[in-house]
């Protein structure tokens, strides 16, 4: 018991960990299952675990998001999610959407949207709140996947919110431009009919 403490103590300097994270550290799939049973660890989805009296310093409403984000691998937050986050859509998130390479194999999680994409690293970040630690698309890569994955309307919001300038944000044009050129979105009718 003294070993598999100190491997769970690893293991919760996360907010949450994987089969395969504890297997690394000598927990086998049998113990977690026991464990989850005692209640000592919490099943957050099929193989993913977290302490269940983690308290985590990142913005409340994005826990989840991050925690199913960072539960996947290589998973990063796009469309309406990092359109969510980014403030530039009007729609609510009722699952969170998530882009992985678009060769990966099968996955699963409870309230997810997997996005299968190539271009895979095209505006791809790190984001780091609180202890969670994942990836989100940027502001300009999220605006031309809404013109390819969601509605018209969905998309022209988050084209016109992206334009408008503020304190914080200073739209880079040229830099969204570039993004729909990749991505194969003819954008330039859209920004001249909002600029």
């Amino acid at each position: 018991m003294k070993n598999t403490k100190k491997a769970f103590e690893k293991l919760f300097k996360k907010p949450a960990f994987s089969t395969k994270d504890a297997k690394a550290v000598g927990i086998s799939a049998a113990s977690l299952s026991y464990y989850s049973k005692m209640g000592f660890i919490e099943r957050v989805s099929h193989g993913v675990y977290r302490n269940p009296n983690f308290e985590s310093s990142a913005p409340f409403e994005w826990q989840d998001l991050l925690e199913t984000a960072q539960s996947i691998p290589e998973g990063t937050i796009c469309l309406i999610s990092a359109l969510a986050y980014y403030g530039l859509t009007q729609e609510i998130q009722r699952q969170y959407w998530v882009a992985v390479p678009h060769e990966m194999g099968l996955i699963k999680r409870p309230k997810t949207k997997i996005i299968r994409t190539r271009n895979f690293k095209l505006g791809r970040q790190q984001l780091k709140l609180g202890e969670y630690k994942t990836f989100i698309y940027d502001k300009e890569r999220c605006v031309v996947d809404a013109f390819k994955k969601l509605s018209k309307e969905s998309a022209m919001h988050s084209l016109k919110a992206y334009l408008k300038r503020t304190d914080e944000h200073k739209p880079d044009v040229s830099k969204l431009v570039k993004y729909a050129k990749e991505l194969r979105v003819d954008l330039i009718p859209y920004i001249e009919a909002l600029t």
